[in-house]
C-alpha cells in the first residue's frame, strides 16, 4: 500500500494550520510504517488529498477515472471560511462550490473532529465522513529551558505576566476581542503570533491592529522554537476564535501543559470541558474573569488532564488511525 499525500502550493500553506497538518501527516504515516509519496507522478495505490484548489481537483478526477480510491481531508468547512480575509464574501461564491465539488468526488472524507464531521454530514454529499485528529508531536512540545529563554530574550521579559494568542489575522480568529481584553488588562502583556499578507487583512482587523493597546504585541511570523518557549512561559493560550475544525494550536498548548482559555464554541463541546482540561469563555468579560482565575489559582490538575487529551491525539495514534482508514478503503 503506497499513498499519495497531496498538498497543493506547499510554500503558501507552510505557516497555516494546513501546513502543520502536512508535517503531522508525514510523521504520523512514517511512524505507522505506511509508504507514501508527495509526488503525483509516482505510482500509488490510494490518494489522500488535503487541499481544494484546481490541481487538487484534477488529482481527484484523475484517480476516479483510474479507479484509485480517494480520501479528501476536510480541513475546511463552509462555516470556517466566513469572516476570514478581505474579500471572503466574493471568494465564497467560488470557494463554496469548489469545496462541495471536491468533497463530493471523494470515496471517504477525513476531518479532525466530531463537530466538523457533523457540519460536513449536513452538506448531504453522500460520502462517508470519519473524524481523525490532526494530531500532535508530544516530544516536540516537551519543556525545553533553552526555548523558554529564547522567548524571554526575544521579548526582553523579566517577570511580566504574559498571555499569548496564535492565528492568522482573520476576524474569525477573534483578534479584535484579543485586543479588547488586553485593553481591559493593562498590567498583562498580550502577544499575538501570526501573519497575513496586508492585502488580505480585512478593514475591520486593520483598524483593530492600528488602534490596539500598547500592551498588545504583534511580532508577526516568528521562529517556531520561540513560540514553543512561549507556551511554557505564558499564563495561558487565550484562543478567542469563533469557528474551528479543530485548532492545532490548542493541541500544541495542551501538549505543552499550558492552560488553554478558549471560546465556548461547538468544536470543543464534546472533548474539552471547562474546569476539567481547559477553561472556556463566552464573551470578553468572561475571558477576563477566567484569565484572572488562571493567574491566581493552581492549574496543574487541569493542565495534566489537558495533556492526557493530547496523548490521545499523539502522532503515533493518528498514524495507526490513518493506516486503518486506508486499509479499509482499499478493501472496499
Amino acid at each position: 500500500m503506497k499513498t499519495l499525500l497531496y498538498f497543493e502550493n506547499q510554500k503558501a500553506i507552510k505557516v497555516s494550520g494546513i501546513g502543520r497538518a502536512m508535517r503531522h501527516q508525514k510523521k504520523a504515516l512514517s511512524l505507522a510504517g505506511v509508504p507514501f509519496t508527495m509526488d503525483p507522478k509516482e505510482p500509488y495505490d490510494l490518494a489522500h488529498v488535503n487541499t481544494l484548489f484546481f490541481k487538487s481537483y484534477r488529482i481527484v478526477k484523475r484517480c476516479r477515472r483510474k479507479g484509485i480510491p480517494v480520501i479528501v481531508h476536510g480541513h475546511s468547512t463552509l462555516e470556517d471560511f466566513r469572516n476570514s480575509f478581505r474579500g471572503y464574501k466574493l471568494m465564497s461564491v467560488w470557494f463554496n462550490q469548489q469545496l462541495l465539488k471536491v468533497y463530493r468526488h471523494a470515496d471517504l472524507i477525513i476531518t479532525p473532529t466530531v463537530y466538523s464531521k457533523q457540519l460536513i454530514d449536513n452538506y448531504n454529499l453522500g460520502v462517508k465522513v470519519i473524524p481523525i485528529s490532526n494530531g500532535i508531536d508530544l516530544q516536540e512540545y516537551a519543556y525545553d529551558e533553552k526555548k523558554v529563554q529564547a522567548f524571554k530574550d526575544y521579548f526582553h521579559l523579566t517577570d511580566q505576566k504574559v498571555v499569548i494568542g496564535i492565528g492568522l489575522l482573520f476576524a474569525r480568529k477573534g483578534i479584535h476581542d484579543f485586543f479588547e481584553i488586553a485593553r481591559s488588562n493593562p498590567e498583562i502583556t498580550f502577544i499575538w503570533f501570526g501573519h497575513l499578507a496586508p492585502s488580505l487583512v480585512s478593514e475591520q482587523i486593520t483598524k483593530a491592529i492600528k488602534n490596539r493597546p500598547s500592551n498588545a504585541l504583534m511580532p508577526g511570523y516568528i521562529d517556531n522554537d520561540i513560540i514553543k518557549g512561549a507556551y511554557h512561559y505564558a499564563e495561558c493560550l487565550m484562543f478567542t476564535s469563533y469557528e474551528e475544525t479543530e485548532g492545532i494550536v490548542v493541541l500544541e498548548a495542551l501538549a505543552s501543559k499550558c492552560p488553554v482559555l478558549c471560546r465556548d464554541i461547538g468544536v470543543y463541546a464534546d472533548w474539552l470541558k471547562d474546569g476539567r482540561d481547559c477553561y472556556k469563555a463566552k464573551d470578553n468579560d468572561e475571558f477576563s474573569e477566567k484569565l484572572h482565575f488562571i493567574m491566581n489559582h493552581d492549574t496543574k490538575k487541569v493542565t495534566e488532564a489537558g495533556y492526557a487529551l493530547a496523548e490521545e491525539r499523539s502522532l503515533e495514534k493518528v498514524g495507526q488511525q490513518l493506516k486503518a482508514a486506508y486499509e479499509s478503503l482499499l478493501k472496499k
